[in-house]
């Protein structure tokens, strides 16, 4: 039982350490360790300071995933798109205290990939190529959560749409001339392993 308590205490002030190295102003020390510090920090303890100034979504973003199937003869089977943003908002609907995860995972997953890659879907760093993973293991999970079959690839589609302020009325502001009313973005195909990840 002392042994327990001890590794709990030890894995809590190791915590404190990294977290404080990540959010402390440059120095020697987490200049000198910024690799094992962000490894332990990203992308589970990411800090974000926006808690009392949040900066609201002044888009609605659909991300859906599809899957690939190569059968024994070798023809290629493609699923239909799954919504993953919809999963979301089921999970958050009607109830009073929503996880954490259900309302932020997906939206946070994606707002860093877009961070980290840019434009271009190819990871430029090892962070970038974390958070792709990560981007991709979430949605296999989901997928795989509420579709049956096996499949050995994953594509990511965001669709995004503009979220314009109403007309003194209340009617909807149709969206600025020359700006394209609905983005879509298709992320290349990613590998899945056996496991599933």
């Amino acid at each position: 039982m002392r042994a327990v308590a001890a590794l709990c205490l030890a894995v809590s002030l190791v915590h404190l350490l990294m977290v404080f190295l990540h959010v402390a102003p440059p120095n020697d020390i987490s200049q000198r360790y910024s690799r094992q510090i962000n490894a332990w920090v990203y992308p589970l303890f990411e800090q974000n300071w926006k808690l009392f100034a949040p900066d609201p979504d002044s888009v609605n973003r659909q991300i859906s995933a599809r899957t690939a199937h190569t059968d024994a003869d070798g023809t290629m089977t493609v699923s239909t798109w799954f919504d993953l943003t919809a999963v979301d908002n089921d999970a958050v609907k009607h109830d009073p205290f929503p996880s954490h995860t259900a309302q932020n995972m997906l939206r946070r997953a994606w707002t860093t990939y877009v961070d980290t890659h840019g434009g271009d879907d190819h990871p430029h760093s090892d962070r970038a190529y974390m958070i792709q993973q990560y981007l991709r293991n979430i949605a296999v999970d989901r997928v795989t959560e509420h579709r049956r079959g096996a499949f050995e690839s994953i594509q990511i589609r965001v669709r995004t749409l503009p979220v314009t302020a109403p007309l003194p009325d209340g009617t909807a502001r149709p969206p600025a001339a020359g700006r394209p009313a609905l983005e879509t973005r298709l992320l290349p195909w990613w590998k899945v392993s056996s496991r599933g990840n």
